[in-house]
């Protein structure tokens, strides 16, 4: 059985006003997990800002974070209500598949 996370709409909708968060939501939906070194290379920004923009989708309950060796992976919280996946999955549809797609990735999943 599969339970909602309890999100602060308010806190939701925040964390989608910025374009760079915006992408990162619509990369994450369409791979199941990304490193920072594969949404900074995407997003062509520097990988500081990168990290602000995840710390905000964190502490909006959005994303969730595992360590693996020296990577940080990040995927969308599995548990997020059906309302806000339906928002993320339209918010997708209106980005365009060039605004999702990841560079190639950097970082080896399992390499430390």
């Amino acid at each position: 059985m599969r339970f909602a996370v309890m999100i602060d709409p308010q806190a939701f909708f925040e964390a989608l006003a910025d374009p760079i968060r915006r992408r990162i939501l619509a990369m994450l939906l369409e791979h199941d997990e990304l490193c920072v070194c594969d949404l900074h290379g995407a997003l062509d920004a520097p990988q500081p800002k990168v990290s602000r923009h995840l710390a905000v989708l964190r502490s909006a309950a959005l994303v969730r974070v595992r360590r693996d060796g020296v990577w940080m992976r990040y995927r969308l919280d599995p548990q997020l209500p059906a309302w806000a996946l339906r928002i993320l999955m339209h918010m997708q549809d209106g980005l365009g598949a060039e605004a999702i797609a990841p560079a190639p990735s950097v970082c080896a999943p399992g390499e430390s």
